[in-house]
């Protein structure tokens, strides 16, 4: 006689609550104060990271601690100082971070097992600090986004260093995915034509050419066979056709180069001075490398080559704002999230 033995049935799996999924926006980094000793702090981790200035060997060393860290957190506060957001005192990259991250949450609500947060590369919030949180939320799965349009290795590829440093020091590691860089999607080249058009409505006057200013990197880099360079290009030959603007009308440059080496050419501040020089009266410069307005955006281009426009004789500078919290912007975020969260929502 057989003897029958009595067994649970399986959870079906419709009543299985779905894991915790972690979302984490990352940009770029920023001071935590607007003064000589926050820019210092800021400036010593950037400029540590071999992934931003390679050779980080004795020279480099003797120069960052004997002379950077002495003479440039002064000058740069004072930059910080002109675009600061004083009611939070914080820098505008932060605030506008942190809106991309609340704004994402409420997209994305209907998945109410998805949890956004957000971090700096270099500055606080730390990566880690985040990643961390998010584990203590219950995430099991992480989704790293890196903010940046572009690959680099000194912007993307870092980013991953770091959230890999710090799953190297967990037990219980979340699975992780990472965002692709988005420079020649559909969606990102859309929405930048259309806040082009919007910005360019509301000028009162009517440029002559735009520049397309992102930022540069030494050439040394992409010789080695970063493809930072290559994207740029791409995006600019997509926001051509899109605005169906001329490449002579629509000119790709670099900004905020660093130090004695050749960086990628052509410079913006250079590019900026010639026109000036060769009578064009009236440019726009739109900045398509940034995901959110920062001291490159708000003060080297709308204030430093502004500036340097008008005294060599140009009239009319607009810079145009990027894409930020802007429901075009986050129509990219949100996209881009949701199609690298599949099979996990």
């Amino acid at each position: 006689m057989s003897t029958v033995i009595p067994f649970e049935s399986p959870t079906p799996a419709a009543a299985i609550k779905p894991e915790r999924v972690g979302v984490l926006l990352v940009n770029l980094g920023t001071p935590d104060t607007a003064d000589a000793a926050g820019v210092r702090v800021y400036l010593k981790e950037f400029l540590s990271d071999p992934r931003v200035i390679e050779d980080q060997g004795l020279v480099w060393k003797l120069i960052l601690n004997g002379i950077i860290l002495r003479r440039r957190p002064r000058s740069k506060a004072l930059d910080y100082l002109k675009i600061w957001n004083t009611e939070k005192n914080e820098s505008p990259l932060k605030t506008i971070t942190r809106s991309q991250a609340d704004k994402l949450a409420e997209a994305i609500s209907a998945h109410d097992h998805v949890v956004v947060d957000w971090a700096m590369r270099y500055g606080n919030p730390s990566i880690k600090a985040r990643i961390e949180a998010l584990a203590a939320q219950g995430c099991s799965r992480l989704l790293v986004v890196p903010l940046y349009p572009q690959y680099s290795a000194a912007t993307s590829a870092t980013v991953c260093d770091e959230a890999f440093r710090v799953l190297a020091g967990m037990r219980a590691q979340p699975t992780l995915r990472v965002t692709p860089p988005y420079y020649d999607e559909p969606e990102y080249i859309e929405a930048l034509a259309v806040s082009i058009d919007a910005h360019l409505a509301s000028l009162p006057f009517q440029p002559e050419m735009i520049l397309a200013s992102f930022h540069g990197m030494p050439k040394e880099y992409v010789d080695k066979g970063d493809p930072y360079q290559a994207q740029c290009i791409a995006t600019t030959d997509a926001l051509r056709r899109r605005l169906g603007l001329a490449p002579s009308k629509l000119v790709l440059t670099f900004q905020s180069r660093f130090g004695n080496a050749e960086w990628l050419q052509p410079y913006t501040d250079k590019t900026v001075e010639r026109l000036a020089k060769e009578g064009v009266k009236r440019i726009a410069v739109v900045t398509p490398g940034f995901s959110a307005d920062c001291l490159e955006t708000l003060e080297e281009i709308a204030q430093e080559n502004a500036e340097i426009f008008r005294h060599n004789g140009g009239e009319k500078f607009a810079a145009i704002p990027c894409l930020n919290d802007t429901d075009g912007g986050m129509d990219v975020i949100r996209q881009l999230v949701l199609r690298e969260l599949q099979g996990w929502i």
